[in-house]
């Protein structure tokens, strides 16, 4: 525990309490005025109804009392409260907590691509960065692109990042440093995109530029209620891109670890097909998939 010394000033009003280490760069010079939300030795100081002003630098804290009360009869007490909160915050302003994250690493149906989990969530929304060149406005990407020469593609969305690796490594090579990156940049408050992420509400709209007709709305409904949540438990996202009535045909949009996945194309026939082939026999006969 540190200890403080009380020492007489010039001036009657004012007691020095000394410690016995800096408290702060600079000074601080607070009334009741002052904005002390962050500074609990001066709400503790603040709440004697004689304490008119507070001012720390250095190594002490000075007090100015008004004259209602004798520095006999409070600077003890005074010191005491002061003693007590340099221990609890030994340097003055509350110390902010570190965000505290956890990332664990999932395989993905793309054998290139890894997603790596959060324990929190990162944006409200999606960020896909294609290429190293396309990574300006995502801060996070250019960290991973930098540090990994191997990384190819990243996708942001909600609590998860999806990496994609080119043919030079093999993911149980890499897979614990990239983890380890991650944790350590979220950990250090490292900024994740400065550009507005997409949301996740009919994302097409933004590619395509307009609304879904009656049909596609039904279409699209279908994906989100049955598909888009497994598709995104991989680290991917799928949506309805365009519908061609006169055919039949469905094509989707493949992005994060989806998009150039070799299995995309088996699960959009083998799976995604023959469920809108059962809730919408009559709209869709045939899934194409394009690559975000």
């Amino acid at each position: 525990m540190h200890t403080i010394l009380i020492e007489p000033t010039e001036n009657p009003k004012v007691m020095k309490f000394v410690a016995d280490y800096n408290l702060i760069p600079g000074s601080l010079e607070l009334d009741r005025d002052s904005d002390i939300s962050e500074i609990p030795l001066a709400q503790e100081l603040f709440n004697y109804p004689f304490v008119e002003r507070v001012f720390i630098t250095a190594n002490f804290v000075a007090v100015a009392k008004q004259d209602t009360v004798e520095w006999e009869h409070v600077a003890e007490s005074l010191k005491n409260v002061i003693e007590d909160e340099l221990l609890a915050n030994p340097r003055i302003y509350l110390q902010k907590k570190k965000e505290l994250y956890e990332i664990y690493a999932e395989m993905t149906p793309n054998p290139n691509a890894m997603k790596f989990v959060s324990n929190k969530m990162l944006i409200d929304g999606f960020v896909e960065v294609k290429s190293r060149e396309e990574s300006a406005g995502v801060p996070l990407a250019q960290a991973i692109f930098t540090e990994f020469d191997f990384a190819k593609e990243v996708f942001v969305s909600d609590n998860f990042v999806a990496v994609t690796r080119d043919n030079s490594v093999e993911w149980h090579q890499v897979m614990m440093a990239v983890r380890g990156f991650i944790a350590e940049y979220l950990q250090t408050g490292g900024e994740i995109s400065t550009i507005e992420a997409q949301k996740h509400e009919n994302p097409v709209e933004k590619i395509i530029n307009r609304d879904y007709t009656d049909n596609e709305q039904k279409i699209s409904d279908i994906l989100n209620e049955y598909v888009a949540p497994a598709v995104e438990n991989d680290g991917g996202k799928i949506s309805l891109m365009e519908y061609d009535e006169s055919t039949k045909t469905a094509k989707m949009l493949l992005q994060g670890a989806c998009s150039g996945c070799p299995s995309s194309t088996a699960t959009l026939k083998g799976g995604i097909e023959n469920i809108l082939k059962q809730f919408v026999p009559d709209l869709v006969e045939r899934v194409e998939a394009v690559n975000g």
